[in-house]
């Protein structure tokens, strides 16, 4: 049996800023745009980087490093297999949440909400654009599923790069595009000095107005 891993004596304090009340906007996407600008401006390696938890039939939670590509409507934008797991778990259940981490500036954004495809047409647009080696890697990859050893993947994505050499036209799979995410809740998160963090969240009404409140640390 290996050694237990102990890491009771890593510690952060945290004291680069505060959140209020008073100085978040009305609107969480509103708010969540101030950050993502903050965040750009500090430059941040893939600040659009987020955990994306979905659950299956089964009840078992998953998560992994998905990339958002905008904010459409309320909505958060992301691509991906539909075949995958994540896309399998999401057909069958919808619900999902997607968390934001930002360590240099001690911040956390987490969204709750629900899924919904986006257009064959609009998943195809940003498909093209895409770098075609991406592209490529779409088609040659059935993402999620078990592979004996990685050869069979290389294969085929020379035999696609040998095929598509004189063209930049790489159709789009079937079961690859885009969801929208629709947000109820989003909490925003500041770290603050002896764990006494800000947590500021927005729940959705039926009206469709969103109401704030402070979380207890």
């Amino acid at each position: 049996m290996s050694n237990p891993l102990e890491l009771s004596h890593l510690r952060e304090d945290y004291r680069l800023a505060k959140l209020d009340e008073t100085h978040c906007a009305a609107n969480p996407l509103q708010q969540f745009q101030y950050w993502f600008q903050e965040v750009e401006n500090a430059g941040l390696k893939e600040p659009n980087a987020m955990t994306l938890a979905t659950v299956g039939d089964g009840g078992q939670p998953s998560a992994r490093i998905v990339l958002l590509k905008g904010i459409e409507h309320g909505d958060f934008v992301f691509y991906t297999n539909y075949e995958s797991r994540k896309g399998s778990e999401l057909a069958v259940n919808p619900r999902c949440a997607l968390t934001f981490y930002w360590a240099e500036l001690e911040r956390q954004v987490r969204v709750e909400g629900v899924v919904q495809k986006v257009s064959k047409e609009a998943s195809e647009a940003y498909f093209k654009s895409r770098p075609k080696g991406s592209r490529i890697g779409a088609v040659v990859s059935h993402q999620s599923a078990e592979l004996a050893s990685r050869q069979p993947l290389e294969e085929r994505l020379a035999e696609l790069e040998l095929a598509l050499a004189n063209t930049d036209d790489v159709p789009m799979p079937t079961s690859w595009g885009g969801y929208y995410v629709k947000p109820h809740v989003m909490e925003f998160w500041q770290g603050r000095t002896n764990r006494l963090h800000d947590r500021i969240v927005y729940r959705l009404n039926d009206d469709g107005t969103w109401r704030m409140g402070r979380l207890s640390p």
